[in-house]
């Protein structure tokens, strides 16, 4: 970029940079943000396909989950990148619905091009799409239900919808249930608002065995072994200590040398450092505790003592695995094993070692109102435990939601298409150009049912009309299309439910970046950047949009 003083150019932006303006940007922005949302649009509702993605190592990922297809994708365009973001934040705030906010995202900037080509102002329509959000956001609350928190078959509907369409799909109601009992466990009254801390739930993941034999530990699974093989494999009306100092005698601060002239002093010395050792587990030992998490070392002598004690011991547990069992057990972390008595103590049914594979791993379990709980994911392969996994983070997040907020609505489409209907009704009355783009935001908010249909094999202009109709008869408003027979039915009679958090947040985070790259009308790329400068390659592509490692582009 150079301007002209007295015939000499002033540079003013460096050789190399790339600028792209005006209607030029905006549509490489939209084209951009198009190809994220088609992407994982195939990928929405029970019927939806998977994608493999395979990085630089040849590390492969089988999944439908929006924002792991998202995160996994090397993704260059900044545009595409804001996208990105709208999936993170969803997962982040409702644990799901992800794919929803990218492929509305998508539709928003689509049919403001239509707007923008119809010499529609970008700041107009960035204003209608912000009326039309808050309408839409209105309607939602209009014709959400409440639901009681003690629920638990709606509570277990809500995880079982999540969980549609995943590879977890045939074990979904199963899985479900223990979703719901986990989240249960986990959550904790504080006045009037309940707190549930997902973090409370441990998700371990091994191979080897069917997707039923999934099971909920009312407890902790630390994934070590006991620290010597002389300890009791399995202890019942477990006492447990928990220790964050290191059962070893300390080296001395200052460098420091201690003349031995006789093999009595050295005898001597090292008899006292036994000695040090077996006072520290005559401490433990004196408490009561008969099981001991230790999260720095344990000295091999300390070892057979205990061992000998009849006492089961781990060493260096993991910070978070400390805080898990203290949160189940009821026990105190204790940094000084002068401090440690009974009071510091907590308390689990058994406490033993499980060989799962090729791994050995302790189980405490069947702990008196734990709040903190574990699931043991199994599966025949990798690639299905991690999938497992991913639907379980969905549901548990959705869960937690709905207990929180108590509202629900109806899936299937249904809530998108009664909120496009409310919004051509209020478009209406608000006239001039905004209109247009309010009557756009709610032709966008109906690309939810019509991905529904395509995924499934069906048309996606009679569903639509189907659906409209509907919404139309008094009390329409939870009709939605059931995808097993393509019919248009009450999706709450049919337990297709879901958090009206999850719905909101999607409108809003789609709305929210739609606006922001609406409103970009100058991309200014450094030399050097992704996608040599910016430069559209070939079949209109935008730069830094070529797919995962070694992938062919994506079109």
């Amino acid at each position: 970029m150079s301007s002209q003083l007295s015939g000499q150019p002033i540079l003013i932006l460096r050789e190399g940079t790339e600028r792209r303006r005006g209607r030029d940007a905006q549509s490489t922005n939209i084209l951009a943000a198009k190809v994220i949302a088609e992407a994982v649009k195939s990928t929405l509702g029970p019927r939806g396909m998977d994608k493999m993605l395979v990085d630089s190592l040849g590390d492969i990922v089988v999944t439908n989950d929006g924002v792991t297809i998202l995160k996994n994708m090397d993704i260059e365009h900044p545009a595409a990148k804001m996208m990105v973001e709208v999936a993170k934040t969803q997962e982040n705030e409702v644990g799901d619905g992800t794919t929803t906010a990218v492929v509305l995202a998508g539709e928003l900037l689509k049919r403001a091009e239509g707007l923008i080509e119809q010499d529609i102002h970008p700041t107009i329509i960035a204003q209608g799409y912000r009326m039309a959000a808050d309408k839409a956001r209105e309607i939602l609350e209009g014709f959400s239900d409440k639901i009681s928190i003690t629920d638990s078959s709606v509570l277990t509907q809500i995880a079982s919808t999540a969980m549609t369409g995943k590879g977890s799909e045939n074990a979904k109601d199963f899985l479900s249930k223990i979703v719901v009992d986990a989240v249960n466990a986990v959550s904790e009254k504080q006045g009037s608002k309940i707190v549930i801390d997902v973090d409370d739930i441990k998700i371990e993941k091994k191979t080897g065995a069917h997707v039923d034999n999934t099971e909920l530990i009312t407890g902790v699974i630390v994934d070590k072994d006991r620290s010597h093989s002389s300890m009791p494999e399995r202890v019942e009306k477990a006492r447990i200590a928990l220790v964050n100092s290191a059962l070893e005698v300390k080296d001395t601060e200052v460098d420091a040398e201690i003349r031995i002239t006789d093999p009595n002093q050295l005898k001597a010395f090292l008899g006292e450092e036994e000695k040090t050792l077996k006072d520290m587990v005559e401490k433990i030992s004196s408490s009561g505790a008969n099981v001991l998490f230790v999260q720095k070392g344990i000295d091999d002598l300390a070892e057979h003592y205990l061992a000998k004690a009849g006492i089961f011991a781990i060493k260096r547990a993991k910070k978070s695995d400390m805080e898990r069992l203290a949160k189940a057990t009821g026990a105190s972390i204790v940094t000084n094993l002068d401090d440690l008595t009974g009071d510091d103590l907590g308390s689990a049914g058994v406490v033993e070692v499980v060989k799962i594979g090729d791994d050995e791993m302790t189980f405490v379990k069947e702990c008196k109102d734990p709040k903190s709980v574990s699931i043991l994911v199994r599966g025949g392969t990798e690639h299905i435990v991690d999938e497992i996994e991913r639907s379980l983070e969905d549901a548990l997040g959705v869960v937690t939601t709905a207990i929180k907020d108590q509202k629900i609505v109806a899936g299937g489409g249904a809530p998108e298409a009664e909120a496009a209907k409310g919004l051509r009704d209020f478009a209406k009355g608000v006239g001039g150009r905004e209109q247009l783009a309010i009557e756009s935001f709610a032709d966008s908010l109906e690309v939810i049912p019509r991905a529904l249909a395509e995924n499934a094999g069906l048309d996606p202009i009679d569903v639509i009309v189907a659906i409209r109709s509907k919404h139309e008869e008094k009390g329409g408003a939870r009709f939605g299309l059931d995808v097993n027979d393509g019919k248009i039915k009450d999706m709450a009679a049919e337990g297709v439910i879901e958090p009206l958090r999850v719905k909101i947040q999607a409108v809003d985070s789609a709305s929210e970046v739609a606006v922001m790259i609406l409103r970009i009308d100058d991309v200014i790329q450094a030399s050097g950047l992704g996608g040599g400068g910016g430069g559209m390659p070939p079949g209109g592509m935008p730069p830094g949009m070529g797919g995962m490692g070694g992938m062919p582009p994506m079109m």
